[in-house]
This record gives structure tokens, sequence and C-alpha cells, in this order.
């Protein structure tokens, strides 16, 4: 009798711990790339935030390719998670998924980046267009209103390159002493930003001052600028705080960088989509401060 006790107790816990496993939520994350730094601490935010609260967390790694996002919130569709959070790589190309999630009925948040369509619970970011005119302002500043500037820009589809950029140029354009040489693509890339920097190195004789949509591209930039001895000719200005271009403010290397908090947007990501399951109520959009890092 006791023995049959025993085995009955044991299939009891054992069956209370499947349930509790299986009920616990599941939060799917589509990352655009862990390739760049922010991204890896944003994912490190979130992971963080669900660990906490007993979630468990799926990361996707779209690396920067739409198609690939596509398929990775397909498969969070497919394993039923509760909540989607997607870190656009292109605010336009992942409007299909979204409506998919829509359609499943599994709420979505967006972070750092928006989509242009679909139906989105929360947006997490900085204010872009606010980061860019603080880099403007900055810019205007150290060359007293007169110079020639170059404005590196990031993937053409995202809310974040056309915000910041949006920032940047409404400073200037209000700054008809500073006209800007160059505006050219380097996809929030580092090596692309140290190629496409050392192209407008050879045709432009004369810069004052660089703006890039994100640290690594200022960081390739700053490469290709020492790398051509014209260090002393200008100051560069980057974007999202990483520790490589904290470090590189520190040395007098880069003028400036505007500072996000990528931890923050993550843990923030995953509350906001917990809250909303909990049947909570959550604003459309959830703004994370910005802040000027100079030497």
């Amino acid at each position: 009798m006791r023995r049959g006790w025993i085995v009955t107790a044991l299939l009891v816990g054992t069956l209370l711990a499947f349930a509790g496993t299986a009920t616990a939520q599941t939060v799917g994350i589509a990352v655009s790339t862990l390739n760049n730094p922010f991204f890896v601490d944003l994912r490190d935010g979130a992971q963080a935030a669900a660990r906490e609260a007993g979630v468990r967390l799926l990361v996707s790694d779209a690396q920067n390719d739409p198609n690939r996002q596509l398929s990775d919130i397909e498969n969070f569709i497919v394993q039923g998670v509760d909540a989607i959070i997607v870190n656009p790589t292109d605010s336009a190309a992942v409007v299909p998924a979204i409506l998919q999630a829509n359609e499943a009925g599994i709420p979505v948040i967006t972070v750092d980046r928006g989509a242009d369509d679909g139906r989105v619970v929360s947006h997490i970011a900085s204010d872009n267009v606010a980061g860019g005119r603080m880099a403007g302002e900055l810019i205007v500043e150290r060359l007293g209103g007169k110079g020639n500037a170059v404005e590196l820009v990031g993937i053409p589809g995202t809310s974040a390159a056309r915000d910041r950029g949006q920032g940047f140029n409404e400073v200037i354009g209000k700054n008809p002493g500073i006209r800007v040489v160059a505006r050219q693509e380097a996809g929030f890339d580092r090596a692309k930003g140290l190629s496409v920097m050392e192209n407008i190195l050879q045709a432009q004789p004369r810069i004052d001052a660089v703006f890039a949509h994100n640290d690594e591209m200022a960081l390739g930039a700053l490469t290709a600028i020492e790398a051509a001895g014209r260090q002393k000719e200008m100051i560069v200005v980057g974007f999202d705080a990483t520790a490589d271009a904290v470090q590189a403010v520190k040395e007098g290397r880069l003028a400036a960088t505007v500072a996000q908090q990528p931890v923050l947007m993550g843990e923030l990501a995953v509350k906001t989509a917990i809250a909303h399951l909990k049947g909570e109520a959550v604003d459309a959009f959830v703004p994370v401060p910005l802040k000027l890092v100079t030497r």
C-alpha cells in the first residue's frame, strides 16, 4: 500500500512539473543581425528579462536578410509562440511577416526599428530623429557653422536610418554654411563604412565632419581616415554608444556618439510583451532616453 502511494505521488509530481513547463509562456525575438554588438546587447537584455520572468525566449538572427527574417517569424508562428518581438531588417519588408502574425492572433512588438504596416502592440525605441538632431547640432557647434560634412547612411529601408538622417539634415538645412559634400549608404556595417569612406576621401579634398548613422560605420570610417593621415582634419560622430565607440571617444579619436540603451530596449520589449499577455494596458510607444557621449 505504501509503495503504491509513493508511485502515485511521484506520478502526480511529474505531471504537475510537466504541466508547469507546458504552460510556460514562449516569446520569440527576431533580431536583424547579431554581427552588430548593439543588437547583441539588445538580445542580452531580452534574455535577462525573460529569465527573470520565467519566460522561454526563442532568438533568431536574420543576418540583415529580410527574406531570412520572414522565415524566422514564420517559424515562430508555426511553433505557436505567445508573442513575437521584431527588430526589423527592413521596415517595409517585414510587413508580410507581421501580417501573418496578426492573422495567427500572435501579438507583435517592434524594437529599435519600426514597421511600415501591420498591427503592432507597442514599439520600443529611442527617438532617432532627436538623436540625429543631437549629432547635427554638435557638428554645427564644433565647426562654427561652416564647413563640409559627410553623411554615412545606414540600411535605407530601416526606420532608424530614415529618422537619424531626417534629424541630422533638419539641423544642417538650417545652417547654410555647412554643406553635405557626400551622402552614401554603408549598411550599418564597419567594413562597408571603411570602404565607402576610403572612396569619399579620394573624391573630397576637404572634409570637416562625418556623421555616421551608427557606430560600426563611424569606426570603419575612422579607420579609413586614420590610414589616410587625415584624422586632424575632421571630426567623426557616431550613434549607439557601443563599447568600442565609447572607448574611441575616451581616446579622443571619435568626437561623440549618441547613446542609446540597447540592453534596456531588450528588457522593455520582453516586459511589454509579458504585460500585454497578462491583459495589462501597454503604451503604443515606449521611449528609451538618449544622451550625447563626448570626451
